[in-house]
């Protein structure tokens, strides 16, 4: 998976001075390796009886539909505040500089269903971890998570630790 790898584009100083941004970009316009990455997420998960795919905002979005479609799964997003139109259940949880809160519609996810989240990147695991409570908080089963990247010098895993991680590509 090394050509995969070489997809990503390093943009330094993106989104401020010090941050070495992991853009998907290019992975996302080359056709092999976007399909290549989605078959490689749902082999990991195939077996596993997945009814909903969760995707966080933003680029959770680019990944977790698709990864849906090939599991044969539907898909719940899960927003920042103010961009859903119907009954929300929240999550607010802390950042390293303040906090964030995530939405989830009510009845995107029915107790007892097996739920696998996808987004793009873990680094500190702080975002996915609030997701998953919120599904978790609505009845959900979570099945694993997936990611395109993990950064695993932040040591998101360790926050994680109680779901099957699956992280494609790992720096």
């Amino acid at each position: 998976m090394e050509y995969l790898k070489n997809l990503i584009r390093d943009v330094p100083d993106f989104p401020k001075a010090g941050i070495l941004f992991k853009d998907i970009t290019p992975l996302l316009q080359d056709a092999k390796g976007l399909r290549d990455s989605i078959e490689c997420i749902t082999r990991h998960f195939e077996n596993k009886k997945i009814d909903i795919v969760v995707g966080a905002e933003a680029r959770g979005f680019i990944l977790a539909p698709t990864v849906a479609f090939s599991i044969g799964a539907g898909f719940v997003p899960i927003r920042k505040p103010g961009k859903l139109p119907y009954e929300k259940a929240s999550m607010t949880y802390i950042l390293e500089y303040g906090t964030d809160t995530l939405e989830i519609h009510k009845d995107g996810i029915k107790k007892g269903q097996q739920v696998l989240m996808v987004d793009d990147l873990l680094a500190t695991g702080g975002t996915m971890s609030a997701c998953c409570k919120l599904v978790e908080s609505l009845g959900g089963n979570i099945v694993g998570c997936a990611f395109l990247i993990e950064l695993g010098f932040l040591n998101g895993r360790d926050v994680l630790n109680k779901y099957d991680l699956f992280s494609l590509i790992k720096y």
